[in-house]
């Protein structure tokens, strides 16, 4: 596993032994198609701009920090085989999950959630997946590799024993039957669509998971006016408070047992998205180890 990083979030030097998380910058980068190259850089812009956040949290009244101890591991030099680098960071939430602490990783494309899912399948045995993004990441393959940020979904269901809930989707593709799998598959998947937002009832998304739940967020979920620094914005997606809502009602009547957020590509000298991304890695924190909100234990 990677030493602690010397630049961390929030500022906090805790040693792994002495944390609730373990925060895994992992900017992995293989498959990014559109405009300029940036989501290597996303975990390292959360962990920069993290000490600037205002630490007391309003919701929660409390400052999480001082309940919730923070560790920050240093980024590994990512492999370059995009398989073999998915199965790096597998390797690396094996060991967190081994010293029964909380997985939170920063990417990076999307593609990486692949490692850390098998991994929470390994730890847990049945898991659901909860997926905040624009797309549906159903393709079977995608520029030829199945390891890619547009198919990490269909990956992850050739798992056994996962399911996947998905919110705020607003594109899905006929390409290498990304719809028809969706069709095909309505057991293991239920679609929240961000074209019925206005209709959803968030009891109906935290009773389509099981009790275990791994939280997959791609920032491009949210509206492309609150977060234009993504590599393939839509607009029409979610705004700040109704996805508050929602992960605050699935850390209180489910499990989350590790998460990732992933594809901030950063845009230089534009930093508002920046703080909504480390700003939604903290509330993410607070909402499942800050205590007063989840109410299951990790175990």
């Amino acid at each position: 596993m990677p030493e602690i990083a010397k630049k961390t979030f929030l500022n906090e030097k805790n040693s792994i032994e002495q944390s609730d998380v373990v925060i895994v910058p992992f900017g992995l980068e293989k498959t990014i198609e559109y405009g300029e190259k940036g989501t290597r850089k996303g975990p390292q812009r959360i962990i920069e701009i993290s000490p600037n956040l205002e630490f007391f949290d309003e919701e929660l009244e409390k400052n999480v920090y001082k309940e919730v101890k923070i560790a920050t591991l240093e980024e590994p030099n990512i492999l370059e085989n995009h398989e073999e680098a998915i199965s790096q960071l597998e390797e690396i939430v094996d060991e967190i999950y081994k010293l029964n602490k909380f997985p939170l990783v920063l990417g990076g494309e999307h593609s990486l959630t692949l490692g850390p899912a098998r991994a929470a399948l390994k730890k847990y045995g049945e898991i659901s997946i909860l997926q905040f993004d624009a797309h549906a990441d159903l393709r079977d393959e995608y520029e030829g590799t199945i390891y890619n940020h547009a198919s990490v979904m269909r990956q992850c269901l050739k798992l056994n024993s996962v399911n996947l809930v998905q919110v705020g989707i607003r594109n899905i593709s006929t390409d290498t039957n990304e719809f028809e799998f969706w069709k095909e598959n309505q057991a293991r998947i239920k679609t929240f669509w961000a074209k019925d937002m206005k209709d959803w009832k968030i009891n109906e998304i935290v009773e389509s998971l099981g009790e275990s739940v791994y939280l997959t967020f791609d920032i491009d979920v949210f509206d492309s006016s609150l977060m234009p620094s993504t590599g393939t914005p839509e607009p029409g997606g979610l705004q700040w408070y109704q996805t508050m809502e929602i992960l605050r009602e699935v850390a209180k009547k489910k499990k989350i047992i590790g998460a990732d957020v992933v594809e901030l590509s950063p845009i230089s000298g534009f930093y508002a998205p920046d703080f909504v991304a480390a700003k939604l890695v903290y509330k993410i924190i607070g909402y499942n180890l800050g205590s007063g909100i989840a109410s299951k234990k990790r175990g």
